[in-house]
């Protein structure tokens, strides 16, 4: 794995393109999950994951519904997301 920076821009989007030899080093391909993290206001942090089945992350979801107010997400809106998600049961799990 290469220790030097790498400088990418945001799009009119919001986003990013992960280098390709980053990628090839951590193993991301198309569909690859990531959870992210606010760094305070100084940046963010990704997590890569696997998606595993949804019965794992209850607790993780159970935790979403019950923050849904603060982190400013309708319930419906997660159901929908989940139901999507089981449907397809490939990445992109989009709650936000």
């Amino acid at each position: 794995m290469k220790k030097y920076p790498k400088t990418v821009q945001c799009d009119d989007r919001g986003q990013l393109v992960i280098p390709r030899d980053i990628r090839s080093d951590l193993g991301i391909e198309e569909g690859t999950g990531f959870l992210m993290y606010t760094i305070t206001k100084e940046g963010i942090l990704l997590r890569k994951i696997d998606t595993p089945p949804l019965d794992l992350h209850k607790d993780i979801l159970l935790e979403i519904e019950e923050k849904a107010e603060k982190l400013d997400l309708k319930k419906e809106n997660i159901k929908k997301a989940l139901k999507k998600y089981e449907k397809v049961r490939e990445g992109n799990l989009e709650l936000i």
